[in-house]
């Protein structure tokens, strides 16, 4: 049998599938296996491209439940971040005393092009993002999935008999009730996993931490003790490689983080994240004319940033004009206008064909209850 009958008769879909078995087997050899420089810089960049690929669709996606995949995805990424951590290392304790290009062109530049290559820089830019992302992105996204997980499943039963009682008055049908039920299943499911999955990020976080302390004193021993570099050169060339090392991984790490607090800070609407961000939050031409008062006041402030405010200012002010320019060519209401009734509705005198049809209640009772009911 020729190759192209062969790869006739092979399901696209088989090919596809096999995409996140051959993901784990990669893992898994760049735990045991020494790669190349040119393999690590290939994956790094693999990693943050996915990275910007989850955020991407935590953004533009309607409501959690169209990323249902997402807690499963987070802890791939994770495993691969952590997998790419054990590479690394290897590498650099191996071939950290050639310099600062040993682990790759992406380490090497996040150590000297991100940091300057001073890496006092790059420890407090290191920690910095190490802060950002367990105290603040984490510890907010995994109590948030708690929070959300505990009412979810609380709600569940009230959803369910809610569903029952609008299939038993006929306001549904039976495939409706079943999508519902499914949905509400899965949406309870969704949440405990996040609640699960927000673990991992956070123990991702940690172990990025101790990763750092440990690959700086094993590349100075290793460095000062087997090949001879003085104290000076290891310590640059190990802590700007480990250094170089930990903020390729903590970027696509946090990137992770703010994904998975937008997942679970998401409220289930018809628009994406940038639709409601316009038109709840810029759409009041009020506020935003308040905001561009109070900037162009802080800007008339003598030692304050006079240009920066002002052009602040007149940008918010233009936006404030336009929206409201926009509101008012669509006849649209203002937030804040309060209705006012037409005159001639409030000069009509009220009729009979005002006032709603009553239906007549019914009591048909036995022959020997008519007297408890009338006596005549």
């Amino acid at each position: 049998m020729s190759t192209t009958a062969i790869l006739d008769k092979v399901n696209p879909r088989m090919l596809i599938g096999l995409g996140t078995p051959l993901l784990l087997v990669v893992m898994l050899s760049m735990m045991v296996l020494p790669l190349p420089p040119v393999v690590l810089d290939l994956v790094f960049t693999f990693n943050i491209s996915l990275g910007l690929i989850v955020l991407l669709v935590a953004v533009y996606s309607l409501k959690p439940l169209e990323f249902a995949i997402f807690p499963t995805v987070l802890l791939v990424a994770t495993l691969l971040r952590l997998a790419l951590n054990v590479a690394s290392t290897r590498v650099i304790m191996l071939n950290g005393h050639e310099g600062t290009d040993a682990a790759g062109r992406v380490i090497q530049a996040f150590g000297e092009f991100v940091v300057g290559g001073n890496y006092a820089v790059g420890l407090v830019v290191f920690a910095i993002l190490i802060i950002i992302n367990f105290v603040v992105v984490t510890k907010g996204a995994g109590r948030i999935s708690e929070v959300s997980a505990r009412f979810t499943l609380d709600a569940m039963p009230g959803k369910q008999m809610a569903i029952d009682a609008d299939l038993n008055a006929g306001l549904i049908g039976q495939d409706e009730a079943r999508s519902r039920r499914e949905e509400v299943t899965q949406e309870a499911d969704f949440y405990g996993a996040m609640d699960g999955a927000s673990k991992f990020v956070r123990g991702d976080a940690i172990a990025g931490l101790l990763i750092l302390f440990i690959n700086i004193i094993g590349g100075f021993a290793v460095g000062t003790l087997q090949h001879g570099l003085s104290m000076s050169d290891a310590a640059h060339f190990y802590t700007l490689l480990t250094i170089g090392d930990g903020l390729v991984a903590q970027i696509p790490s946090l990137v992770l983080s703010t994904s998975a607090a937008i997942m679970v800070t998401r409220v289930s609407t018809a628009q994406d994240m940038g639709q409601q961000i316009v038109n709840q939050l810029l759409s009041n031409p009020r506020a935003l004319a308040v905001a561009a008062a109070v900037v162009g006041a802080l800007g008339l402030v003598p030692g304050m940033p006079n240009g920066v405010f002002i052009l602040l200012s007149l940008l918010i002010g233009g936006a404030a004009y336009m929206v409201s320019q926009w509101k008012k060519s669509a006849g649209a209401k203002v937030p804040g206008d309060r209705e006012k009734p037409a005159a001639d509705e409030l000069s009509r005198d009220l009729s009979w064909d005002d006032v709603m049809p009553v239906d007549v209640v019914g009591l048909e009772v036995g022959y020997r209850l008519i007297p408890l009911v009338d006596k005549n």
